[in-house]
């Protein structure tokens, strides 16, 4: 990966407070700057409350930060309004954690993916064809279009979340603990079918997740989070081998450990 390369995703100096109850304040993004370029995939990892969620959801603007910048592609998002909002919108989709709660369970997954291509193909048959063609490139057959979230393992639910965030061909995709609710097994088909799009389609990934043996298997950079703040980040390699801070040190010897 060159390291000269225009970023897709650039984060800048951004910090999130939360008010609790009592009056109380809750600093869960502190100072979090990082970088993504084309077709790299980056790997955001922290235990339970070190900020990884709340980043992916400033990251996606479904929570704006207090202050800092976020640029995808060049665009502010923080401030995108309107036909810049949407168009940046269509160049970064989220996979979840639970992929059923991601559907709409009234839809088939087939209806699902062709509202996601409403965008980009006003042509009900084409949009139809289309989601046909994404569900084949994530393994499942045509059969799956008629099929509703309840009625396919949480494995092939999470393919069709794929599908359907490929659908207007982003040029980001993020994974917020998108593998965690799978099995061992399936966890290594996602895994494996997301290396081979993101190869295919020189597709960015920001890859968000508490497992390190997982993100160090996948991920070209790391970035280690810890109660809101980066204290580490480096090649994927380096990070692993020759931890600097003691607390990449405890998530490290507690995977070796296991």
């Amino acid at each position: 990966m060159q390291s000269d390369m225009q970023p897709i995703l650039e984060v800048s100096h951004i910090t999130k407070t939360f008010h609790e109850h009592g009056g109380r304040r809750f600093c869960a993004v502190n100072d979090i700057s990082l970088t993504v370029r084309p077709g790299e995939c980056v790997g955001i990892v922290g235990e339970s409350g070190s900020g990884k969620s709340t980043l992916a959801r400033i990251v996606t603007r479904l929570v704006l930060p207090d202050s800092g910048s976020v640029k995808l592609c060049g665009t502010e998002l923080t401030t995108a309004k309107g036909a810049a909002l949407r168009a940046a919108y269509r160049n970064i989709k989220m996979i979840f954690q639970e992929p059923r709660s991601s559907f709409d369970p009234r839809l088939t997954l087939g209806e699902s993916i062709c509202e996601a291509l409403k965008p980009v193909m006003p042509d009900k048959k084409a949009r139809r064809e289309e989601a046909g063609r994404l569900l084949c490139s994530v393994s499942l057959d045509e059969s799956f279009l008629g099929l509703y979230p309840g009625q396919v393992s949480g494995g092939e639910c999470q393919r069709a979340a794929i599908a359907r965030a490929l659908a207007q061909t982003p040029k980001l995709l993020i994974c917020d603990e998108a593998t965690s609710a799978l099995d061992v097994s399936v966890q290594a088909q996602i895994i494996a079918l997301l290396n081979e799009i993101r190869q295919n389609q020189q597709l960015s990934i920001l890859f968000i997740s508490h497992d390190l043996a997982l993100v160090s298997s996948f991920c070209d950079r790391l970035y280690v989070l810890y109660k809101g703040r980066v204290v580490e980040e480096g090649e994927t390699a380096q990070v692993i081998q020759n931890p600097r801070q003691p607390y990449t040190k405890k998530l490290i010897d507690s995977v070796l450990s296991v």
